[in-house]
């Protein structure tokens, strides 16, 4: 039975933040070379783990061996950064190559897309 507390407390219960995103890799070394160029902080693994993280500000970035077969996952995530073109240049003197250079968006954001290795789409932004 809901008691008059219980259905307080659903209706309090709402969303607090985005906790980790994992993404599938058929080769961790170089995974995880691409996202230390980047500058993301390893917490736990390595090249010769099954599964790495990263911290991502307040949030994790993880990566997961997969040995079966393609990665059928399309999605991209947005991270915001401090200064957007000066991000764009220090991947860029990783050897990276991000799809275009930093633009202003219509919906009040500057950013830049890249790949990483394993075809998963990155935004780097920040609000304009």
């Amino acid at each position: 039975m809901t008691t008059s507390n219980d259905k307080q407390q659903q209706d309090d219960a709402h969303v607090e933040s985005l906790s980790a995103i994992t993404f599938a890799t058929h080769d961790m070394a170089r995974a995880v070379r691409f996202y230390e160029a980047l500058g993301f902080r390893k917490l736990y693994g390595g090249g010769n783990e099954a599964f790495t993280s990263f911290a991502l500000g307040n949030s994790y970035l993880n990566l997961t061996s997969e040995t079966h077969g393609p990665i059928g996952f399309w999605g991209r995530v947005v991270i915001y950064v401090s200064d957007v073109d000066a991000f764009y240049r220090k991947v860029r003197a990783h050897g990276i190559e991000p799809q275009f250079a930093p633009r202003d968006a219509p919906w009040n954001e500057r950013y830049f897309h890249l790949t990483d290795p394993d075809g998963h789409e990155l935004s780097f932004a920040k609000p304009l």
